[in-house]
């Protein structure tokens, strides 16, 4: 069962940059945490959509299932993603599953809270427009590489996308533990399939899972090779 922890209050702090997690610890937002264990259930498809969440620890998987059980895993988040945001738009019910991927803790934002915010805050706003926007446009890239590019493709900008790669004072080259099974809903193959390619990527020397999966810069030239 998660746990719920009563959020402490704190005063206002100046920053140079504006800090969404900054804000949301200071600004009096009304939410609370939530820590959930490994593979912990954050909310189901089909739940009533109440609340926006923001990962602060962890990391969370966003899942559909069709009416014939199967599962496609639609997005992995980690700290300083938002999620759920589905409920601002009007949707009653939520359109995937959420499930934690590692010891993860979780701000929970009502949505009329959250609306209210959005409308009184405009440096908060602008962020999470921004956030919103970049995911769109991922979901679209997401949606062309499975469409037109091979296995091998889509698993090297997987694991490039996990890593941040490309984002300034993001990248993390040694990702947290991620499974080959999770790996292969992602891009829509089979387990044996990202096993072989993970194989010839380390032996090409793109990764290393000597301490953790590490992922080098050079695997980008397995995105960029026709």
């Amino acid at each position: 069962m998660p746990k719920t922890i009563t959020p402490r209050k704190s005063a206002t702090v100046k920053r140079a940059s504006f800090d969404a997690q900054a804000f949301l610890d200071s600004a009096g937002v009304a939410r609370k945490v939530v820590e959930f264990h490994k593979k912990a259930p954050i909310y189901g498809q089909g739940d009533a959509a109440r609340h926006v969440m923001y990962i602060q620890q962890g990391g969370v998987k966003l899942s559909v299932v069709n009416a014939t059980g199967k599962e496609a895993v639609v997005a992995a988040l980690r700290p300083g993603d938002f999620f759920g945001e589905g409920c601002l738009a009007g949707q009653p019910l939520r359109m995937g599953s959420a499930t934690s991927t590692a010891q993860t803790t979780v701000l929970v934002i009502d949505k009329d809270e959250m609306i209210r915010v959005l409308h009184a805050e405009h440096e908060f706003s602008d962020r999470f427009i921004a956030y919103m926007l970049s995911r769109n446009i991922r979901v679209e890239e997401d949606l062309i590489d499975q469409l037109f590019n091979s296995t091998e493709k889509r698993l090297a900008r997987t694991l490039l996308l996990l890593a941040r790669y490309g984002k300034k004072d993001e990248t993390q080259r040694i990702l947290p533990k991620v499974s080959q099974e999770t790996l292969a809903e992602m891009i829509g193959t089979t387990r044996s399939r990202v096993n072989l390619f993970m194989n010839k990527f380390k032996k090409m020397g793109f990764i290393d899972n000597t301490n953790g999966l590490e992922i080098n810069s050079s695997l980008l030239s397995v995105v960029l090779h026709d």
